[in-house]
């Protein structure tokens, strides 16, 4: 009640009457009025600065009542800022007064993608921007389809997803296209919007330049209605990519693309319609928020192709998620197609909490995604660590896909101290073994995902993992000396610090770009060794051979029988065992059958 404070305060109001838009900013003030005395004989002791204020108001202003002094709060240790306002009267008869507050540079959180605003003094800043986000000062996704694809968007535009929802898709869009579209772009672009009907204001390729295809989306308008998505799937699959190539060498057997942009449920059947669209060749990716999930999945097929998020602005964090997608088409995204054994060793300690290891599970979860799980391609194996590490399922436990994901969210908490040089130790001796599922002739890595703590003793076993051919990827959270890591890492290539939990999921891409790197790297089939029993393997050109000492057996798997000479009954002494992940299959079942 700003005119009772008025008369409570003293002559002249200007100097004591004061607002402060929260507590640290009001001791502040305070302050500084309370030492004006001082500062006016002695500069060292504090300095007042003006700060340019701002007036929030619920209606048009009516009445300018005087100018009053505002505060603003300061980082700076002996830095006080203060200013003079004006204060707006309003009418007797309105209920609300208005209230002052102080600008701060960052406060429209100018930064995007997770960026960090740090202020340069009244009216400057600027920000400091997560790997893959420093397109322009904001930190804009850098971002470039280096692809060629014909790429239909299509907007609902029903009563469902409200005029916000769809001022936002169409802000998506616009953003997405500025950042890939250019010049020479090898990318064709086209835009439809639907509710009950499919409308394509945007025909595919009518746009040469960024600057045409720009004022076409800043025309798009709402239109309300139903949520037909299974209807549009269908129109866009039968008339959004006629082939109408505008010059005879152009190509018309692009891969063909649509994203589709919803946060409504249809209220038509949408499996049928994706189905046929992708009978037609079209590739799908869904985009919309957490609830849309399920529906996304059934029309793209594959959760792989979902994009999903869960606040507006997460909306605008996906682009360079949307633009791997787009350009993953015709094969595989990440290293999907690369043989490769990966284990993720999981800090579960005290240190952690069990808040932020739910985010550690999620992140392994989420990452798995990216893979295709069976025995011909990708084996993922789990290892949880506090003091001591445990196996949650080995290299060989689970065959697809979904049973890794239902293990994964099984997984418990331990909450003791931390041993990272443990969980290597035994991701060594325990899980990157041919007894355990491990296959010759492909590359292995492990991830190690921890707060930093307990890694003194960890870089001994990350040695030894690397001389057996077994790339260690450290991802740390949180403050940590460095060098430790370092050593840990064996390079700044397999090291990620991220400083918060929060931040981890902005370098899921990264790290697996880095992990699929490794895929496709040459194998070296002595590396980690796949003879058992302490044979000797021998390489060879594209293969390699046991050399056994008491036991017999392509691998050295057999103990021979005492008084027998050591024998190989599946291969001469001397043949060599060709390569592939297809019989390394074979060759784990049978280790599996004579374990038993």
């Amino acid at each position: 009640r700003w005119e009772e404070l008025h008369m409570l305060a003293s002559e002249p109001p200007e100097r004591h009457l004061l607002f402060a838009g929260d507590a640290d900013d009001a001791a502040n003030g305070l302050y500084s009025t309370l030492s004006d005395p001082v500062c006016t004989a002695s500069a060292p002791g504090c300095k007042v600065e003006s700060y340019p204020c701002e007036r929030r108001t619920l209606e048009t202003v009516k009445e300018v009542a005087g100018n009053y002094v505002c505060w603003k709060g300061s980082k700076q240790p002996n830095a006080v800022q203060a200013s003079l306002c004006p204060f707006i009267r309003l009418p007797a008869d309105y209920l609300f007064f208005s209230s002052l507050f102080c600008l701060d540079p960052c406060d429209s959180q100018p930064c995007q993608n997770g960026g960090t605003c740090v202020p340069e003094g009244l009216d400057r800043y600027h920000c400091l921007c997560l790997l893959g986000y420093g397109g322009d000062v904001h930190c804009a996704a850098k971002l470039s389809l280096e692809c060629s694809v014909d790429l239909f968007f299509l907007m609902d535009s029903s009563a469902g997803v409200t005029l916000e929802g769809f001022l936002r898709f169409k802000a998506f869009l616009k953003r997405f296209l500025q950042a890939v579209v250019g010049q020479g772009s090898p990318v064709s672009v086209g835009v439809a919007q639907y509710n009950d009907h499919v409308r394509i204001p945007i025909e595919l390729g009518q746009h040469k330049d960024a600057f045409s295809l720009m004022k076409s989306i800043d025309a798009l308008n709402f239109s309300g209605g139903r949520t037909l998505t299974g209807r549009a799937l269908q129109y866009i699959a039968q008339h959004g990519f006629r082939s109408t190539p505008v010059f005879a060498d152009v190509q018309d057997d692009l891969p063909r693309v649509v994203v589709l942009l919803t946060d409504s449920k249809s209220q038509d059947a949408v499996a049928e319609a994706a189905k046929y669209a992708k009978d037609q060749n079209l590739f799908l990716i869904g985009i919309g928020s957490n609830f849309m999930r399920s529906e996304l999945t059934t029309v793209t097929g594959n959760p792989q192709q979902t994009i999903v998020y869960s606040d507006p602005q997460d909306l605008f964090n996906r682009m360079p998620e949307l633009q791997r997608k787009i350009c993953s088409v015709g094969s595989p995204e990440g290293c999907q197609a690369q043989s490769l054994d990966l284990a993720f060793a999981v800090d579960a300690s005290s240190g952690v909490g069990l808040e932020n290891f739910l985010r550690l599970r999620h992140f392994v979860r989420s990452s798995c995604l990216h893979f295709v799980i069976n025995r011909d391609v990708t084996q993922i194996a789990l290892v949880i660590y506090g003091s001591k590490a445990h196996t949650v399922f080995a290299l060989d436990t689970h065959t697809s896909n979904s049973a890794v994901l239902q293990a994964i969210d099984q997984v418990p908490f331990l909450g003791d101290s931390a041993s990272a040089g443990s969980a290597l130790l035994h991701v060594y001796s325990e899980v990157m073994t041919v007894q355990k599922g491990a296959r010759p002739g492909v590359n292995k890595v492990v991830v190690l995902l921890t707060n930093g703590s307990g890694m003194q003793d960890a870089a001994a076993p990350a040695q030894q993992l690397r001389h057996n051919g077994i790339l260690v990827f450290v991802v740390v959270v949180g403050d940590t000396e460095r060098d430790t890591l370092l050593r840990v890492a064996g390079s700044p290539t397999y090291l990620v610090h991220i400083s918060s939990y929060e931040e981890l999921q902005y370098y899921q891409g990264l790290i697996m770009e880095r992990i699929c790197e490794e895929a496709r790297s040459p194998v070296n089939l002595c590396k980690p060794n796949p003879c058992m029993n302490q044979g000797v393997c021998i390489l060879g050109p594209g293969s390699y051979r046991c050399q056994c000492h008491g036991w017999e057996g392509p691998h050295c798997e057999t103990r021979v029988v005492r008084g027998d000479s050591p024998r190989s009954p599946a291969l001469p002494p001397r043949s060599h065992v060709q390569w592939s992940p297809r019989g390394m299959q074979h060759f784990s079942r049978a280790l599996q059958h004579s374990k038993r």
